[in-house]
């Protein structure tokens, strides 16, 4: 029997992150993936998706460029040219993963993996023993028992990504960050976009006044709130409008993205402690079991890629290094890259009310900036809110929506982190012309001192 220091079950941001680390310390290591290397976030989550958005937004912008003075004649979207790209970008990243394992040392083994008890895996034929485990098995896409929710117009998020023809028409059930990512995309490409969501308003992690905006630019897309799926027929959706009354909207395809379930089939036999979440750990990724240790989506404590990176490295260190470092959840980005792009981190004011925290805020407009002006113009939205608490002055919330939000959020993450206040951000020089001044802007609004 192979006897390793630590088992990583799962390859994704979590699992293939928690492989390499324990590589780096000389561990020996073995990773162990059913399908490819990346898991949900390269193949069929954040990358591809990302690639996607990113040729819908070139088409568009190429449909509008003749203020800019680009006049581009006969423009037209290739779907399967932009698959094509989509396979192109995973496959390049999987084996930048492959290439991460190996020169870390990690034995990689490919199949299902049965989980024994808390120190051997067995995969296939053969049992492998671990004095640590590490399970990072993930999540999968939530398909509620919705009348005709089985017909094969209706797909995940998962099955949307492998079609093959644009659809006419498209009706997305749950406004959350898959379905207005979808939305945006779809809706870019010329298909009649309508999304249908239980809650009064998209985006639940979203700033209230930020979600009206999102919804107010994406021009092309009907928006149905407070509203309930009763049933889904082979060319219509039906629901239950937020006055009760009964209605249906046609849809050629149907998207199914209300959330998402942690993938603990067969951890029962570990005898884990398994909540309504997922897989129970405490603020160093421990399970009740001492050896073994979950990270990412599948305990559902926060559902992003670059969360289980971090609960990886958390997990690593208190397994092989000083044991002391915690998981924190109050200074993690989120990000939605629709379009317009959108990204928060903190708490917005509704929450702080909530919490019982006393706030004060900023919001400013990105067509105040120079350079959002430059390359969007007068017509361009975008906003900025820096949220600090109202004696001390420390950044609580920073709230964006607009373009480069994505790549501005870690700045704010910092600054939460780091528990600066608004006084303090205000010694921080900027790079000018840049939409990220904005953030400095909102924190003079908020203390006028010099």
């Amino acid at each position: 029997m192979d006897s390793f220091d630590l088992i990583v079950v799962g390859s994704g941001p979590g699992g293939y992150v928690a492989a390499e680390r324990a590589g780096a310390l000389e561990k020996k290591v073995l990773l162990i993936e059913k399908e490819h290397l990346g898991g949900v976030c390269t193949n069929r989550g954040c990358i591809p998706t990302k690639s996607l958005l990113n040729s819908a937004k070139l088409y568009s912008h190429a449909q509008d460029g003749k203020q800019f003075g680009v006049q581009a004649q006969e423009v037209s979207f290739s779907l399967l040219d932009a698959m094509a790209w989509k396979e192109e970008t995973i496959k390049t990243l999987r084996g930048g993963i492959e290439f991460l394992m190996k020169s870390n040392k990690v034995q990689t083994v490919f199949g299902e993996a049965q989980f024994l008890d808390a120190h051997h895996v067995q995969v296939g034929d053969t049992v492998y023993e671990g004095s640590y485990l590490i399970i990072a098995t993930g999540s999968s896409p939530f398909v509620p028992p919705i009348p005709g929710s089985t017909l094969g117009h209706v797909l995940t998020s998962d099955g949307i990504l492998e079609i093959k023809e644009i659809p006419s028409s498209l009706v997305v059930i749950g406004g959350g960050v898959i379905g207005i990512e979808f939305a945006s995309f779809f809706s870019m490409i010329g298909t009649k976009v309508t999304v249908i969501e239980m809650m009064s308003e998209i985006l639940p992690m979203m700033d209230g006044e930020f979600a009206k905006l999102m919804r107010r630019e994406l021009k092309e897309v009907d928006f149905h709130l407070g509203c309930k799926v009763e049933e889904i027929t082979p060319d219509s959706v039906l629901y239950t409008d937020a006055k009760g009354e009964k209605k249906s909207i046609a849809a050629s395809m149907v998207l199914m993205s209300v959330g998402r379930k942690p993938n603990i089939q067969g951890l029962e036999k570990l005898g884990l402690d398994i909540g309504r979440q997922g897989v129970v750990v405490n603020d160093r990724m421990q399970t009740n079991l001492a050896t073994v240790y979950a990270i990412g989506d599948v305990n559902g404590r926060s559902l992003l890629a670059h969360s289980a990176s971090r609960m990886a490295e958390v997990a690593v260190s208190n397994i092989f290094g000083s044991k002391t470092m915690r998981m924190r959840y109050q200074a993690i980005p989120w990000a939605v890259y629709g379009n317009p792009e959108s990204a928060g981190c903190g708490i917005t004011e509704a929450e702080a009310a909530k919490l019982g925290i006393p706030v004060r805020s900023r919001t400013v407009q990105m067509r105040a900036n120079g350079r959002f002006l430059a390359e969007h113009g007068k017509k361009g939205a975008g906003l900025v809110k820096v949220i600090c608490h109202a004696q001390t002055g420390a950044i609580v919330g920073v709230h964006l929506l607009g373009p480069y939000s994505s790549e501005m959020i870690w700045g704010a993450s910092a600054l939460i982190e780091a528990e600066l206040r608004v006084q303090d951000v205000k010694e921080i020089v900027f790079p000018h012309p840049s939409v990220s001044e904005l953030i400095k802007d909102a924190c003079f609004q908020l203390d006028h001192t010099l």
